[in-house]
């Protein structure tokens, strides 16, 4: 173990990761007008594409980040999720998305994963086969019955009110 008085300078030959992250809370979030998201409900094991907004300059696209989700932390409006890929040369990449991000544009779901943990951490010493996460296969009676939930579910939820702008008139001088 170190000592308090101990040499800690092999600390500055650790690479540094830093990441430009705005702590978002509920002001910050109403203030961006992001209120409710309509992403479709994801679990930890599922395989989901999020689509993000990225600036180049003047341009603005859509990348897709498609992988695994491994985890879910947070509540309100501190939520996050983490979605690993595994790109070329085999080589896995991990993203931690705010889930009230406002450059993320939509989340698919591509197909559910059964899994029996919360964290799905221990997949990062995982290779090949045994990486590899069961798939929930549904019947149709299953796909349709979701569907129709999901339509009653859409009909149910009350719409919420447009904000309403109050007019300033001009006062004569």
């Amino acid at each position: 173990m170190f000592s308090i008085g101990e040499n800690l300078s092999y600390l500055t030959m650790l690479p540094r990761v830093t990441m430009k992250a705005s702590k978002l809370t509920k002001e910050t979030i109403n203030a961006i007008g992001v209120y409710e998201r309509d992403f479709p409900e994801f679990n930890v094991g599922d395989t989901i594409a999020v689509s993000q907004r990225i600036k180049e300059g003047a341009r603005e696209r859509l990348q897709v980040f498609q992988g695994d989700v491994l985890a879910k932390k947070g509540t309100g409006a501190n939520r996050t999720f983490t979605v690993r890929k595994i790109a070329s040369d085999k080589i896995p990449v991990e993203r931690i998305f705010p889930y009230f991000a406002p450059f993320v544009e939509e989340i698919k779901v591509i197909k559910r994963g059964k899994v029996r943990r919360a964290k799905l951490y221990y997949i990062r010493d995982r290779i090949g086969k045994s990486a590899r996460i069961k798939e929930i296969v549904q019947t149709k009676a299953q796909k349709e019955a979701a569907r129709a939930k999901k339509a009653a579910k859409l009909k149910a939820a009350p719409k919420a009110a447009a904000p309403v702008k109050k007019e300033v008139s001009e006062t004569s001088k």
